[in-house]
């Protein structure tokens, strides 16, 4: 069953989406405010105690008392994406990567950085999978589908900008 909730952050509004398993709850979704897909769907059902670990571990983010998420998660895409999210699940708290660093984590070629940016505006799963720690070859904040202003939060928050 397709569960949601919303909670306050310091970067605005979260929308919180899970498949409810029982007693536990697989995380498909962290969506900010604002975002294209930042939507309830009907036959979703409200339920805020279906994440209560899942919102206690971002406040402890947002708090700067953690530094990973131990979320299980189920993040639809297609075998190329799979790859580039699991790459962004490997970049520690605090640092920063490039797109090209990426496509080279990955063994795609350097011609591939343009879609390995696809896949990475496509992560459903915003601050849990750390897109926001890869930036442009020069240095500059590229992309973030919750906007560059909370880019720069997050990675502030990390001490990483």
């Amino acid at each position: 069953m397709s569960v949601y909730t919303t909670i306050d952050s310091p970067v605005g509004e979260l929308l919180l989406v899970g498949e409810s398993e029982g007693a536990s709850t697989v995380l498909t979704a962290v969506v900010m405010s604002g975002q294209k897909h930042f939507a309830v769907r009907d036959g979703w059902t409200e339920d805020a105690v279906a994440f209560t670990d899942h919102i206690a571990q971002l406040r402890g983010y947002f708090a700067g008392e953690i530094t990973t998420f131990d979320i299980d998660t189920a993040a639809r895409g297609s075998e190329f994406q799979q790859r580039v999210w699991q790459a962004l699940d490997e970049i520690p708290y605090g640092t920063t990567v490039t797109y090209g660093q990426i496509a080279a984590r990955i063994g795609a070629p350097r011609a591939a950085v343009r879609a390995v940016g696809a896949a990475i505006g496509l992560n459903p799963l915003l601050i849990i999978r750390p897109c926001h720690r890869v930036i442009g070859a020069n240095g500059s904040l590229t992309g973030y589908a919750g906007g560059l202003p909370r880019k720069q939060q997050l990675l502030e928050l990390e001490h990483a900008a």
